[in-house]
């Protein structure tokens, strides 16, 4: 009987070695792969991480604001401080004035970069504010025509601002450039000037990101931005402690049925001197708003002659109006009463409660005067 063929011992585990050998390499290529993505993501993420500040889709920026010239900078606000109650509460209460001063306009505001930037509303805000026509064109398309739009605007509000030490934190181009936060300078700028009756939230500070290029290369850097703060070092600051409550407080709060008496007793009163000027008032808050009546009232009562070239007999912009009731003040203070409570900048924006208040003063030492 014939043996049976023997087979090669070393084919098999040549074969083993063999394919050992390829799920090793292929293990091995599998793993530096791995390793080389992890490694991959791991960088990408670090480059977020320091690019994060320049992403235009975290920050909400336009595509053109990350070409940048040599030099050249951009300013955006940093995604956690747009979540700040404070900043959103700003942004609202700006809106809302705008939309309320305009709403003869028909002029609806929703968002301020979106609808402030070509110059239209601003310099519709502007005509209302201060009582003034720009000689601009009405409607503009082209870049250039907006950019001259803004310019004449801003420097009419440039103009009213100096005067008083502003600080001009805005120009043309980053207006047009949807800025947020010149936007914002400008406006919390616009609403102190003219004493706007609403409440700015105060220490509203952000946190600003700055993408400059140099030599090549985009570089950032943070910075804190204070849009509202309480200074008291400036006369027509606003955000000064709330004044001490007085009857006038209490009869609009709790009596207000109440008011139609009161403002039919100083009609009459206001009356009984106007007439001899042949002058009358129906309307206080409006009537008065420009100070003519208040300058003459006080010469009527006080039984002297105004200058004409102390006041503005027909005022016609919002610092003539101030001037006036500013120098009813004087004059009633020369008649020795306190200075008054009420500012002029709220007589001017028809506040009817600061109206009141001067009014009673005036009747209340000059009641019995016939």
């Amino acid at each position: 009987m014939s043996a049976a063929p023997v087979r090669s011992p070393t084919l098999r585990p040549h074969r083993m070695k063999k394919e050992e050998s390829f799920l090793g390499k292929l293990g091995g290529t599998l793993a530096r792969k791995k390793k080389a993505k992890e490694v991959s993501d791991l960088q990408e993420e670090g480059k977020n991480a320091i690019n994060a500040p320049m992403n235009p889709s975290t920050v909400d920026i336009h595509p053109e604001d990350t070409l940048l010239e040599e030099n050249e900078e951009r300013t955006m606000i940093d995604p956690n401080s747009k979540e700040d109650p404070k900043f959103k509460e700003l942004i609202k209460v700006l809106i809302d004035w705008i939309n309320d001063v305009l709403v003869e306009e028909r002029i609806i505001v929703k968002q301020l970069e979106e609808d402030l930037y070509d110059g239209q509303v601003l310099q519709k805000l502007l005509e209302k504010l201060a009582d003034r026509k720009l000689n601009v064109a009405e409607v503009t398309q082209s870049e250039i025509g907006q950019k001259q739009k803004l310019q004449t605007v801003l420097e009419a509000v440039h103009d009213l601002l100096r005067p008083h030490g502003w600080t001009i934190k805005w120009n043309v181009d980053s207006i047009h450039g949807k800025n947020l936060i010149s936007i914002l300078h400008l406006l919390v700028a616009l609403a102190m000037h003219f004493r706007a009756p609403i409440r700015l939230p105060e220490h509203v500070s952000v946190q600003v990101v700055v993408v400059r290029k140099r030599e090549g290369l985009l570089q950032t850097t943070h910075v804190s931005e204070e849009l509202t703060t309480t200074t008291e070092c400036f006369d027509f600051n606003f955000f000064s402690p709330k004044p001490e409550r007085d009857a006038f407080d209490t009869l609009f709060d709790h009596a207000p049925d109440k008011l139609s008496v009161v403002k039919k007793s100083l009609i009459t009163f206001v009356n009984k001197h106007l007439n001899k000027l042949n002058l009358e008032v129906t309307e206080l808050e409006t009537q008065f708003a420009d100070g003519v009546y208040l300058v003459l009232l006080m010469g009527l009562l006080e039984d002297y002659f105004v200058p004409l070239h102390n006041f503005y007999l027909t005022p016609e912009s919002f610092d003539q109006k101030v001037h006036n009731v500013s120098f009813a003040f004087e004059l009633m203070q020369d008649g020795g009463l306190k200075k008054p409570k009420a500012r002029p900048e709220d007589v001017v924006n028809l506040d009817l409660k600061s109206t009141l208040r001067v009014l009673y003063n005036l009747f209340t030492k000059y009641k019995n005067v016939e």
